[in-house]
């Protein structure tokens, strides 16, 4: 069997002030430290073969520390595909077991447009929280100037169709991401309509175990 394993990011440092996030590079708060260590003691015995982590710093940082307590033996190396780093950030020690990580945009949070940087709780006064909770939990409904859970579905649903196909049968990947983007991976691995999927929340730092068979989903359980 082959496993995907899911994990949303730990708190933020806006998640900690109840800011809209989306796409501002905002790092992990103490608390969300803590969940990805946490999280890391859950996988520390799960030899990964692959990483995938959005380009956003609190993704990054909690596949990282997470990973700091695997008992693999592999070294996390992100690889890099652009510019000088390329090709200067090569390793010529082939004996030197490497676990890969790779960004990819795909995997990046929803774009909440004029909302980002605003607080959740202020924004519910303006604009009222049934508004607000549209914005946030529906299918279709986007923000102002931002993207919608569907638009989020476009981008990430592809990239986890290519992960399913290229997988291979003894592989374990970790994806570290965010709520929706993840959202959007439950949707597709466990065939949610999109009223289904409004209900579904991703908890932060734990590990959603996927047991894949025959490129399909065999079994799920939290870790």
């Amino acid at each position: 069997m082959a496993n995907v394993i899911l994990l949303r990011h730990g708190q933020s440092q806006w998640n900690k002030l109840n800011l809209f996030t989306g796409w501002v590079d905002i790092p992990l708060s103490y608390e969300g430290i803590n969940e990805a260590l946490e999280a890391g003691d859950k996988l520390k015995d799960i030899c990964f073969d692959r990483v995938y982590t959005s380009l956003l710093i609190r993704s990054i940082q909690t596949a990282m520390i997470a990973l700091s307590k695997n008992s693999c033996g592999k070294t996390p190396v992100i690889i890099h595909d652009k510019n000088r780093m390329s090709s200067w950030a090569n390793i010529e020690n082939k004996k030197i077991d490497i676990l890969p990580v790779y960004e990819h945009e795909e995997l990046n949070e929803r774009y909440y447009g004029l909302l980002q940087g605003q607080n959740k709780e202020e924004m519910s006064k303006i604009y009222s929280k049934e508004v607000v909770h549209r914005w946030r939990r529906s299918y279709s409904v986007k923000p102002p100037k931002g993207e919608s859970l569907e638009d989020n579905c476009k981008r990430t649903i592809p990239f986890i169709e290519s992960i399913l196909n290229n997988i291979k049968q003894d592989e374990n990947i970790l994806i570290s991401a965010h709520g929706n983007s993840l959202r959007s991976i439950v949707m597709y691995m466990e065939n949610l309509s999109k009223d289904e999927i409004v209900k579904v929340e991703v908890p932060t730092g734990v590990p959603i175990l996927y047991e894949i068979k025959d490129k399909k989903v065999n079994m799920k359980k939290y870790l």
